[in-house]
């Protein structure tokens, strides 16, 4: 997670978006870079909201 974001700074629903993404990371066949990308990018939202932009 970025340094400048708290989980509390997440919409519900992307609070949920990053869990179900964790969970698909535990599983054997998992492209994780792609689940990785996809958790960066709520996480770059997040902030721009937090920030104003």
């Amino acid at each position: 997670m970025a340094d400048d974001i708290k989980f509390g700074d997440f919409t519900r629903a992307e609070k949920v978006r990053i869990a179900a993404l964790t969970a698909r990371m535990a599983t054997p066949r998992a492209n994780l870079t792609a689940l990785r990308r996809k958790v960066e990018r709520i996480e770059q939202d997040a902030l721009r909201r937090k920030n104003g932009k």
